[in-house]
């Protein structure tokens, strides 16, 4: 049974989110909102954790996590970024964006596109994401919160992804409001910035 936490959206309580990194840190599953929606979410190093959100998705491991980061700093640990690629970056995070980068060497294999060594990244603007992040001290990895045969999580409201997910997350976060949508995904590997997905993201600073 998980546990559910409601944590305010402005001010998060410091209590909550230690107990939300106690969780990750044990290998914990949660499912958290963000600017985009909500995820699920572990810590790197937890492979049965990651197994445990593929198959609560119902995805193979060709279907990619996301990493989530504090800030540029620490998301060029695990990205090679030029310096065109920071001013955009720079410009436009945090926010709603995944951008595509190259990775590095600190990026398992496994959670880099198998083909092209790369890796979807955001920094996001969300005040409990942002505190959660700082509590653990290192990167998160996420995947959108969708359910097998639902055609709109978006739609339900958390109670019935609580119901839901209850015995196969560790623990549910709720909070006042949660924005409904996807991330803008920009490809940032090529030449100029590729349009992957328009999502929440606003386009007019990448001229597409």
């Amino acid at each position: 049974m998980s546990q559910f936490f409601n944590i305010n959206l402005s001010n998060p309580q410091p209590r909550l989110i230690a107990q939300t990194a106690d969780i990750l840190r044990k290998g914990g599953v949660i499912v958290y909102p963000t600017d985009s929606g909500y995820a699920l979410g572990c810590m790197l190093g937890h492979a049965d954790a990651q197994m445990r959100i593929r198959q609560i998705r119902a995805v193979d491991d060709k279907h990619l996590f996301t990493l989530m980061c504090r800030n540029l700093s620490e998301l060029g640990n695990y990205a090679v970024v030029t310096n065109s690629q920071f001013r955009l970056l720079k410009a436009n995070t945090p926010g709603a964006y995944t951008f595509i980068l190259n990775a590095t060497r600190e990026v398992p294999r496994k959670l880099q596109h198998p083909k092209r060594s790369t890796i979807g990244i955001r920094v996001p603007e969300h005040h409990v994401v942002q505190a959660l992040l700082e509590a653990i001290d290192t990167p998160m990895l996420s995947m959108t919160l969708s359910l097998p045969n639902e055609e709109d999580i978006s739609m339900m409201v958390l109670w019935e992804i609580r119901e839901r997910l209850e015995h196969v997350v560790d623990l549910v976060i709720e909070v006042e409001h949660c924005e409904a949508g996807a991330t803008t995904v920009i490809d940032l590997t090529g030449e100029n910035p590729a349009l992957i997905r328009e999502g929440l993201g606003d386009l007019s600073p990448f001229s597409f």
